[in-house]
C-alpha cells in the first residue's frame, strides 16, 4: 500500500495481483490497484488528468498520460473522497508504479497530487 498527501489531497493505493487473468508461461502477470482520492483541504478540487510510471524489473520504463481517471474527472468538495479500480498488465512478475495526478481548484489554481510508489508483485515474487 502506498500514501501521499498534496495540499491537502490524499491518495491512498492498494495493489492487488491477479492470478486468473495472469499466464507466467506467456510472461503475463495482470495487477489491480484499488484508489481512494480524499480531499481533506478546505477548498473543492477537480481531477483533470493523470501521469503514471510504470517500471518493471528488467527497468523498463513506460508512461501513461490521459484526462481523468476511468473516464472521469471527478470533483470533490472538503472531506469528499473518488474511488476506483483499474488494472496494469507487465511482462515480469514485479514492477513499480508511481505517479502524479493534475489537479485543479475552484479558483483555477493547478497543482499535482503525488501518487506516491507502490509495488506489483506477484505473491512469492519477493522476499
Amino acid at each position: 500500500m502506498s500514501q501521499a498527501i498534496t495540499r491537502g489531497v490524499q491518495v491512498t493505493v492498494q495493489p492487488e495481483f491477479l492470478p486468473h487473468q495472469s499466464d507466467a508461461r506467456a510472461g503475463f502477470w495482470m495487477f489491480a490497484y484499488h484508489i481512494r482520492i480524499e480531499n481533506q483541504g478546505p477548498e473543492t478540487v477537480q481531477l483533470i488528468s493523470r501521469h503514471w510510471i510504470i517500471t518493471d524489473s528488467t527497468g523498463h520504463v513506460e508512461e501513461v498520460k490521459g484526462a481523468g481517471v476511468v473516464g472521469e474527472q471527478p470533483i470533490l468538495k472538503s472531506g469528499e473522497q473518488f474511488t476506483y479500480t483499474s488494472g496494469c498488465p507487465l511482462s515480469t512478475s514485479v514492477g513499480t508504479m508511481h505517479g502524479t495526478y493534475q489537479m485543479v481548484t475552484s479558483r483555477g489554481e493547478r497543482f499535482d497530487a503525488v501518487i506516491a510508489p507502490f509495488t506489483l508483485a506477484e505473491p512469492f515474487a519477493v522476499n
